[in-house]
């Protein structure tokens, strides 16, 4: 089967498309056909180094397809379902090898592209606003990034909760984008005080919660932008890791809450997955949500989807369709 293959860390040119064995399901496992997969910051964090991982690896860790084959010690798939996964590598390429335990069936209502779409993003989300902070009617949030693929779903979900969204953008499409998915007020990053501007927009008191996503240049004004006793959600950092930083600004600052939390550690039980990517799927068919593809790139066509993330070139979400 044809696959993108990463033998050394570096730059989206390290994507290389090749030929790759893979095998029969073993035991724990399903062969998918895989019909789309999810490009993800994570990939390219993978892919640089700044997550380690054995080399030569395949990436991609969200996707969906049609089960091909069933490996022993499997119950519950058979041959011929829907299924999308999250948090399990390989998806860039034409079939996957996706343990069982990271498959949930794909619902009727959900087309395949939508439900790669929806896995990582859309449980993340899910987290972010149940588990990190759940939010609550009336609560004003920050979401940076308010046009890009997680920016659209935490608006939409935030507002579906009852609370306000000040969102952060770049540009006049993004600023549309993200004003068409519920945000109530927009703030351009790259022209004004992002903290300034906050306490503007909410008479002096700080936002409740911000979903950053962003980390090295929108901490400090993450930070600057809660109200006392504030949540600052750092999920992300697709601008570069935040550097080292004393403790007492949580204090100074308004005895404020920080939290680096993943995705991995939201799913830690059959229960937890199946709750998370239930009411994700229910959100799709409710019309509660709606994921916007951004863009759609074939596996020689890889290395493009990183430059364009990478370089913030893109809104919504990205799928690699083998």
């Amino acid at each position: 089967m044809r696959a993108i293959r990463v033998a050394t860390n570096g730059g989206p040119e390290v994507l290389e498309l090749g030929e790759v064995e893979l095998g029969e399901p073993g035991p724990g496992q399903l062969l998918v056909d895989v019909a789309a997969a999810g490009v993800n910051f994570i990939d390219t964090y993978q892919r640089s180094g700044i997550y380690s991982m054995e080399l030569p690896f395949t990436p991609g860790s969200e996707g969906a397809g049609a089960v091909a084959a069933v490996g022993p010690d499997v119950d519950g798939f058979a041959v011929g379902d829907r299924v999308a996964w999250a948090m399990a590598p390989g998806s860039y390429a034409e079939k996957a090898l996706v343990p069982a335990a990271s498959a949930v069936k794909v619902p009727d209502g959900v087309d395949d592209r939508t439900a790669a779409a929806a896995m990582l993003q859309g449980m993340t989300a899910h987290y972010l606003i149940t588990s990190t902070h759940e939010v609550s009617t009336g609560e004003t949030a920050l979401v940076h990034a308010a046009a890009g693929g997680m920016g659209l779903l935490l608006t939409q979900l935030i507002k579906h909760k009852g609370a306000n969204v000040i969102g952060t953008v770049s540009t006049d499409e993004k600023e549309r984008l993200a004003r068409a998915a519920g945000a109530d007020e927009i703030i351009r990053y790259t022209d004004a005080d992002v903290a300034a501007e906050v306490r503007d927009l909410t008479d002096g008191r700080g936002v409740d919660v911000v979903y950053d996503g962003v980390g090295r240049t929108t901490f400090d004004a993450s930070l600057a932008s809660l109200r006392p006793r504030g949540t600052l959600a750092l999920f992300g950092a697709s601008s570069g890791p935040v550097p080292p930083f004393d403790p007492q600004r949580l204090n100074s600052g308004g005895s404020l809450f920080l939290t680096r939390p993943s995705l991995g550690h939201h799913l830690l039980s059959r229960d937890e997955l199946d709750w998370r990517a239930g009411e994700v799927f229910g959100w799709i068919t409710s019309g509660t949500i709606d994921f916007r593809i951004g863009g759609t790139y074939s596996l020689d066509e890889a290395r493009r989807a990183h430059e364009d993330l990478e370089g913030r070139r893109t809104t919504g979400k990205l799928l690699i369709v083998p």
